[in-house]
């Protein structure tokens, strides 16, 4: 339906109807039957695009890769939030968002950036990535294939509940599963951020240190293959 702009709604009549979709309505909408656009290295990731819906405890859940034609003003809108933005330092313009989303989408597919859609709405925000070829590689011993995890919860209703604890371990596994030759996933989130270090921790990642990277100081985390039963 065309937008109705604000002169136009001064003539509507008593017998005309002005239909409204709310935002979370509209995203509902979008991400009913997600599309996984085709991987374009494969190699880096394993196809990641296609590796569809998991069940979980709070529902479907399945990773769908960014497109900014589709995905902007919702990421933008989270990053503009207060709490995201102290760790993510992407407030602003639709445009900060934008820059940071192309500089993985014009890459060479070792970082993919996703929304993670929960029952057919999106409702976090994951980056996931070869760290053992990010610059996080410099900092400490990386293996092989290592793959990292960022991660942001949009909705304020939707942190502090667990939720991100159970996805952080549905993703982990996701990659274990499906990346064959990945032994471990790390992630490395600012040390001031205590309930996401917490998540990690109750997701199954183990605390091996702290590293000093050029902006902040971080928590290098680890979820091993051979310790996923375990933990």
């Amino acid at each position: 339906m065309p937008p109705i702009d604000a002169d136009a709604d001064a003539d509507l009549g008593p017998d005309t109807l002005d239909l409204r979709l709310s935002d979370e309505l509209v995203e509902l909408i979008a991400y009913d039957r997600p599309e996984a656009p085709a991987s374009r290295d494969p190699d880096l990731l394993d196809g990641l695009a296609g590796w569809g819906p998991v069940d979980t405890t709070a529902g479907a859940f399945q990773l769908v890769p960014v497109r900014i034609e589709r995905d902007l003003r919702l990421v933008a809108r989270w990053m503009n939030d207060p709490a995201v933005a102290a760790f993510w330092g992407l407030a602003g313009p639709d445009s900060a968002s934008a820059d940071h989303l192309r500089t993985q989408l014009d890459g060479d597919g070792r970082s993919v950036p996703c929304l993670g859609v929960l029952d057919g709405v999106p409702m976090s925000y994951w980056e996931v990535y070869r760290a053992d070829l990010d610059p996080i590689a410099r900092y400490y011993p990386a293996r092989p294939h290592d793959t990292g995890l960022h991660l942001l919860i949009g909705k304020v209703s939707d942190r502090g509940r667990g939720l991100g604890t159970a996805l952080l371990r549905t993703v982990a596994d996701l990659v274990l599963d499906h990346r064959p030759s990945c032994g471990r996933v790390v992630a490395e989130p600012d040390l001031r951020n205590t309930p996401c270090v917490a998540a990690f921790l109750g997701a199954g990642f183990r605390l091996t240190g702290e590293v000093d990277l050029p902006d902040k100081r971080v928590a290098l985390m680890i979820r091993d293959r051979s310790l996923r039963d375990v933990l």
